[in-house]
């Protein structure tokens, strides 16, 4: 696909519902302060000796799913802004797949006004398409269960935020496109348009158990302050899932019928559910999932079925108790450490999770995130530094 810039230009649409997103390109002071010395040294070098149009290629190191709106909407904003054109040629649409090194997109347009926008360019891209290919895998491993946005209090400030829900929100549209249930919203209201919300979604953290005193009468003072809501519990405060669980249950009788109670796990790493040990986390899944745990396994897959924690044991443990006790219709919201790699697990115990909450959509290893960006032709001519003819073979210029 080739496109030219406009005012009206928008590459994807699906921020046009995030009230917090940006449209603006950042004024010259601020970009020749962000961007690195040599592309400004470039740029006047350029300006002194003659302008030519060239042909920037994008790519990223690893496979990723594609999602550069941010970055084009920001660079279109820009070059509106210097007064300039560009062209976008995109090998691949949003929300596809990209191998190791293929070229992203190609963007055409005058050496002096694009050279020193490098840098603000590739911190804006190469986050978002891996964040994009986290919340893919770990929708597809789990296509049956909810998904919540939880990244913000991980991120370095608001635009790492931003790029990250924006992320997570193309690589669920892809997997629900495949079937899956994927992302239904975030945590904050700022990022929520992403995912086709108006506002965050979310209940308790564990600071308004400590001020209750009790999961019970924590519980008490949300659904009398917010009565038309669903209740989602968290009964790890205090170390007693299961005892708080089902005390808040049998209090809420009515609305757990209804199946308007979930319980949210979060144990944390240090300690295990009420009632487990590592020999108890076994027999769960031997009366459960007997085949998950006759396989061969590696440390983390063992850490993450029968392990301390979020366990698949903990999730299966919680399900058998509010089954026996008369509670089929409460629901269990799981967080704490889902990556795709956990949930891949989790789904092979078949763990009865009904939503999860996470931010492990954000790369563990930054490095996977860099993008780079090389030009490909100049006034036309292909030309690219040695090693890098692989980026010619899908663009228009290197067809000429």
């Amino acid at each position: 696909m080739v496109r030219s810039s406009s005012p009206s230009h928008n590459s994807g649409a699906h921020f046009e519902q995030s009230a917090y997103f940006s449209r603006e390109g950042a004024d010259e002071l601020s970009i020749q302060a962000r961007t690195d010395s040599y592309f400004n040294k470039t740029k006047a070098i350029v300006e002194h000796f003659g302008d030519c149009p060239v042909t920037y290629a994008f790519f990223i190191r690893r496979p990723v799913i594609s999602a550069p709106a941010i970055m084009l909407e920001w660079l279109h904003c820009t070059a509106e802004k210097r007064g300039f054109t560009i062209q976008e040629e995109m090998p691949f649409q949003e929300g596809q797949w990209v191998g190791a090194g293929e070229p992203l997109l190609y963007i055409t347009g005058p050496f002096s006004g694009l050279v020193n926008l490098e840098t603000i360019l590739l911190q804006k891209l190469g986050a978002a398409c891996v964040a994009a290919y986290n919340a893919y895998g770990m929708a597809k491993a789990l296509p049956r269960v909810k998904f919540l946005a939880m990244e913000a209090r991980h991120c370095a400030g608001y635009e790492m935020q931003e790029l990250m829900s924006y992320g997570a929100s193309v690589g669920s549209r892809q997997a629900q496109a495949e079937g899956a249930v994927g992302f239904v919203g975030n945590a904050n209201d700022a990022t929520a348009g992403f995912y086709g919300q108006s506002h965050g979604l979310g209940t308790m953290p564990h600071a308004l158990i400590g001020y209750a005193g009790s999961t019970l009468r924590a519980a008490q003072m949300y659904h009398e302050t917010f009565p038309a809501e669903d209740l989602v519990i968290l009964p790890d405060y205090f170390g007693l899932e299961i005892t708080d669980t089902l005390e808040v249950c049998r209090f809420f009788s009515d609305l757990a019928a209804e199946g308007r109670i979930s319980v949210r796990l979060d144990t944390h790493g240090g300690r295990f559910l009420e009632g487990l040990d590592i020999q108890s986390s076994y027999a769960v899944l031997e009366r459960n999932s007997p085949d998950t745990i006759r396989h061969f396994r590696s440390e983390q897959e063992l850490r993450d079925l029968v392990g301390a924690g979020v366990s698949a044991a903990a999730i299966w443990r919680m399900r058998e108790v509010l089954d026996m006790n008369g509670f089929p219709q409460v629901k269990i919201v799981a967080s704490s450490g889902f990556s795709a790699e956990k949930c891949k697990t989790v789904a092979d115990a078949s763990a009865p999770v009904d939503v999860v909450g996470t931010g492990s959509f954000i790369p563990q290893n930054w490095s996977e995130t860099y993008a780079t960006a090389d030009i490909v032709a100049y006034d036309g001519q292909p030309r690219v530094k040695k090693g890098r003819e692989f980026l010619l073979s899908k663009s228009r210029s290197g067809q000429l």
